[in-house]
């Protein structure tokens, strides 16, 4: 009830202030057609016997709206149903012949499910020419201008790790089961995103519809196989790496809601497993993890394990103290009051070398 209420008070004061992330002018791409500043993207399209929604997910995809030697287009088909691979290889053959750069990867050994699939993908050799990577499932489809209202969000911000968009339901309304799912859905995106992006830079991943710093991946460790949310999984080393999280609100993707009872079981039995086996996972490293001490105004996160107390502190903040304006005299206030904090709280030599 605590956290509701924080939650409540949180959405009314970005509502009532109309507070959502925003892109400098000056950081938005040019046309399409004109520019060779894009970035390079890597959308990859994770899928397992999905007949149904290939075909449109696969069209939504080709359609963004991207300069095409920018952007490069992974199929990654799990089904064990060779018919359907088939199928699947060949609308990747037809849209490549319209002059797509998109390949299709299927994998002989289909182990770890969603997350195997992911970074079995990210293991190529040419996602290092990369710099972002947009990940939808088989059942998204975005519109032509997802690209272009996420990516810029990266520019300027070199510890942006993940930029989430919010899901958008076609089928809401198609029966009792559906629009109660939109309400509960909805408070998640509406209220818990939107809350938790603005005032931590943190929320959980929700496995497609967002937009990665390739590097934040790696420095996370990359795609893991140990639960059954490898999106919760990747978004908490993530963020215990330093890694800041942006929810666009405004920006939705289509999708489907389960319309049948068992579906939505299955479903959500993977939602509520999942977290617990991370959790047990995952505490450790939290309790262990990094305090950020921020310098509000040289904007930098000073990374100090908690419970060191030894002189080897020091090198890991040294680098990020060196970068400061040490000629303002209020910026070495600043560094005075942290050597102290840190004489105080964590017992280190302040004559070590490393600060001289």
């Amino acid at each position: 009830s605590v956290d509701r209420f924080v939650l409540g008070v949180g959405f009314f004061w970005i509502k009532f202030k109309k507070i959502k992330p925003v892109v400098n002018v000056d950081e938005q791409f040019c046309d399409v057609e004109d520019c060779l500043s894009f970035p390079m993207v890597l959308v990859q399209i994770p899928m397992c016997n999905e007949r149904e929604v290939y075909q449109q997910s696969i069209a939504a995809v080709c359609q963004l709206d991207w300069p095409k030697d920018r952007i490069l287009i992974q199929v990654l088909d799990d089904s064990s149903d060779e018919v359907i691979q088939i199928l699947i290889r060949n609308e990747v053959i037809s849209w490549k012949d319209k002059g797509m750069n998109i390949i299709y990867r299927h994998r002989f050994v289909r182990t770890g499910y969603k997350a195997g699939n992911l970074h079995s993908a990210m293991s190529c050799d040419y996602v290092k020419n990369y710099e972002f990577v947009a990940i939808l499932d088989a059942d998204f489809q975005p519109n032509p201008d997802f690209l272009l209202l996420t990516v810029p969000h990266f520019k300027g911000k070199p510890d942006l790790g993940l930029v989430q968009a919010r899901w958008s339901f076609v089928n809401k309304d198609e029966n009792l089961l559906t629009r109660l799912q939109n309400i509960n859905l909805c408070f998640h995106f509406e209220v818990e995103q939107q809350v938790n992006g603005h005032f931590l830079n943190f929320f959980g991943f929700n496995g497609t519809a967002g937009v990665w710093r390739i590097k934040a991946l790696e420095e996370a460790g990359g795609w893991l196989e140990r639960t059954t949310v490898e999106d919760m999984d990747i978004a908490v080393r993530a963020h215990l790496n330093g890694w800041k999280f942006i929810y666009l609100n405004d920006v939705r993707v289509l999708c489907e809601l389960p319309e049948s009872y068992e579906a939505y079981k299955k479903q959500q039995h993977r939602w509520h497993s999942g977290p617990m086996q991370l959790f047990r996972l995952c505490l450790p490293a939290i309790l262990s993890s990094k305090v950020h001490i921020k310098v509000e105004k040289g904007k930098l996160d000073l990374p100090i394990l908690p419970f060191a107390k030894n002189d080897s502190t020091l090198l890991l903040i040294h680098p990020l103290l060196r970068d400061l304006t040490a000629n303002n005299v209020h910026t070495r206030s600043r560094i005075t009051n942290l050597g102290n904090l840190l004489h105080t709280h964590y017992h280190v030599n302040l004559q070590h070398p490393a600060i001289t």
